[in-house]
């Protein structure tokens, strides 16, 4: 303690103005993620947004070659064909979509017809009508009369078994792994490779090309013949296993939690952590050059514990006067943003505890001042707002009374004390662990990944990974 008193009296110096400013932002970085959090759920809701196809499209189809039914989810071939351009091709209503890990559909073969030339595949949205999928460059299909996979050329590949009359076949994309699938009759029959050049849009497609072939289209309406759901888990098991098998030294990962609980204070679990690391066969002992430089984030562990500890605990003006105590420049602007940060938590703590009265005159004396400054007015008409609702828990505004908006203005508050530290370069250390940096780097992988996939597959969601 003494010697964070001494750093303290040092920071008074020729540096303070510089490091004055730049703790500012720090507090502002954390002021912005307490407004993101308003809005947060949403973003969550971005594979959900596409429209999915949900019928067959009767307007761009090869409709002198076959009837769609008035219900737009079967298909008849009604003529007779005299050449390989008389097929009778229909697209759904809409491309498949691409924002999730998997899509898939089904056909019911009620009828092969006189030569059962049924196919199943997809199309890109400038296909030619009157041919086969597969047939055709930017296009895949599973053919039924001989059983081959055709991927933008006249010949096929071997693939699966042929299918007829009775059969239900069903088509999918993988975007994770960028393959198609096709099942038959609730058995996978086989993956292939997606083209890269197959990026753009794809429809859902079907084909029929001889006298009497009858189909019926499962868009996800009725239940599919094929355990979607029971495949898709095994698809997350197999990424999931892939990472598994990937070596980690012991010392590599134990150094990053505990840079993580020197980070943010938690001295308690700290000692717990480094006991069972000794007690370990055989011990566990962090390196040096692991990268950790544990003596900058270690920096004031215990007054940073004890600060997280009250704050937590809603102690705000204890938080407050132990800061006053141990780091007077960090509260000496009163309309800092972790100042602000720390009044609206003890408004929101006497709306917690129901003391309305007390919560109205501390908002007029410490949140009145922010009403009418930048950056800072719509967290109070947030945290006001608060007033107006009998169970403030269920208001839009309710993320305000969860835990982690107590832990929000306790990790400001740790971030501003570690950028006291005369030794700290790096202020934007100060903001995150080196466990946090690394999810970061490992979301801005997926993305860039995803990205490379023109923007095909489920959005990464940290939070659903962990």
């Amino acid at each position: 303690m003494n010697s964070s008193n001494t750093n303290n009296g040092q920071s008074n110096n020729g540096k303070s103005s510089r490091l004055d400013g730049i703790n500012r932002d720090l507090g502002l970085y954390f002021l912005e993620l307490s407004r993101l959090r308003s809005s947060a759920a949403p973003t969550e809701m971005e594979e959900d947004e596409e429209e999915a196809p949900k019928e067959l499209n009767t307007i761009n189809s090869s409709g002198g070659f076959l009837v769609v039914a008035p219900d737009k989810l079967s298909v008849k071939y009604t003529t007779v064909n005299l050449h390989g351009h008389d097929v009778g091709v229909v697209q759904a209503n809409k491309p498949a979509p691409v924002k999730r890990l998997l899509y898939y559909f089904e056909i019911y073969v009620k009828d092969a017809g006189a030569k059962g030339q049924i196919a199943i595949g997809f199309t890109n949205e400038g296909f030619k009508m009157r041919r086969q999928p597969g047939w055709e460059v930017n296009s895949c299909g599973y053919h039924g009369d001989d059983g081959l996979l055709y991927r933008g050329q006249g010949k096929g590949d071997a693939f699966g078994p042929t299918y007829t009359t009775g059969d239900t076949v069903g088509g999918g994309i993988n975007y994770a792994s960028q393959e198609f699938f096709f099942t038959k009759n609730g058995v996978l029959v086989g993956t292939v490779c997606k083209e890269k050049e197959m990026k753009g849009r794809l429809f859902p497609t079907i084909a029929v090309h001889s006298q009497n072939e009858e189909v019926h289209v499962n868009f996800g309406q009725k239940k599919f013949a094929f355990d979607l759901k029971e495949y898709e888990a095994q698809e997350r098991l197999k990424r999931q296993m892939t990472i598994e098998k990937i070596s980690l030294p012991p010392n590599i990962s134990y150094g990053l939690v505990r840079s993580y609980l020197l980070h943010y204070g938690y001295e308690d679990t700290l000692n717990s952590f480094d006991l069972a690391s000794k007690s370990t066969i055989p011990p566990v002992y962090i390196a040096q050059e692991n990268g950790f430089d544990e003596q900058d984030i270690g920096y004031a562990l215990n007054q940073r514990k004890i600060l997280r500890q009250l704050i937590r605990n809603g102690e705000i003006d204890a938080a407050i006067s132990k800061l006053r105590d141990w780091y007077p420049q960090i509260v000496q602007d009163d309309k800092s943003a972790t100042c602000f940060l720390l009044h609206c938590q003890k408004f929101i703590e006497f709306v917690r505890v129901g003391a309305l009265e007390e919560a109205v005159k501390y908002g007029r004396i410490e949140l009145a001042k922010f009403f009418r400054l930048a950056g800072f007015d719509d967290l109070v008409q947030d945290c006001v707002a608060l007033l107006a609702y009998e169970h403030p828990q269920e208001s839009c505004v309710g993320y305000l009374l969860e835990e982690s908006q107590r832990d929000l203005v306790a990790d400001t508050v740790n971030a501003m004390i570690l950028s006291t530290n005369p030794n700290t370069q790096d202020m934007e250390g100060c903001l995150q662990s080196y466990l946090e940096r690394l999810l970061r780097q490992l979301t801005a992988c997926c993305l860039e990944r995803r990205s490379a996939n023109g923007e095909q597959g489920e959005a990464f969601l940290l939070r659903r990974v962990l």
